[in-house]
């Protein structure tokens, strides 16, 4: 059964859902599942580097004050913190996400096993090291950590290749009508919106495993005007 899901490296949600999927699927011992994670930037026009810190980004964006701003960051860290991840929100450096998801096509270009550990490892970067995703560099040293080769990690962060590919992903997106990420499909026809908790997941998969009616609910997710 394959999982196709729409997702941005800057996205909290998008983690802490992938983080319950996967859990979920694990304690279902569904082995034959297959992921496929699609490129969404909740902000194609980011800069390169960070402007500003994310608490007074997220109050800016909500129209909200900069100390209810931070009580929504912290409680967002802590589904994060309760799934066992370590969950820095509140210090994420956003940038550009271009080159992260063209990073995950060349990996994915190379299989399904290091496509994996490259999207935990820039999830990681982002949110438990609160690195910048446009810097080259850090993109550089994330994909030979994961098995890529140097030489190939290094051309394409100085071209343009699989950018082509990243769009498509988004244009696939505006076709389902998917404006908040994260976004699942499962077995090409059911439609998950947003990241359910783990049990919801796993009673959904096994809905659809054994072929009954399912109902999928709205789930947490972000998209170009915020996260709800």
């Amino acid at each position: 059964m394959k999982i196709t899901y729409w997702s941005d490296y800057a996205c909290p949600y998008c983690y802490i859902g992938e983080v319950r999927l996967k859990k979920a699927i694990d304690e279902l011992r569904l082995n034959d599942i297959e992921l496929e994670m699609k490129a969404f930037q909740l902000d194609p026009t980011a800069a390169v580097h960070s402007v500003g810190d994310t608490q007074t980004r997220f109050a800016h964006k909500y129209g909200i004050s900069y100390e209810e701003a931070g009580n929504r960051i912290s409680e967002i860290s802590n589904l994060g913190i309760a799934e066992g991840l370590d969950f820095k929100y509140a210090t994420t450096l956003f940038t550009n996400t271009m080159d992260a998801h063209r990073l995950t096509k060349l990996a994915q270009s190379k299989g399904s096993e290091i496509a994996d550990k490259i999207t935990e490892r820039l999830f990681k970067a982002y949110f438990t090291e609160n690195k910048e995703l446009a810097d080259k560099a850090v993109l550089q040293q994330i994909g030979e950590e994961c098995g890529l080769e140097q030489d190939e990690v290094k051309e394409l962060l100085a071209g343009d290749k699989f950018k082509a590919e990243v769009i498509a992903d988004e244009q696939e997106a505006q076709a389902y009508g998917v404006h908040a990420v994260p976004f699942f499909i499962v077995a090409e026809k059911y439609a998950v919106p947003g990241a359910y908790d783990k049990d919801s997941f796993k009673q959904l998969l096994l809905k659809i495993v054994n072929n009954s009616e399912t109902n999928a609910a709205v789930g947490m997710s972000c998209g170009p005007d915020g996260c709800h």
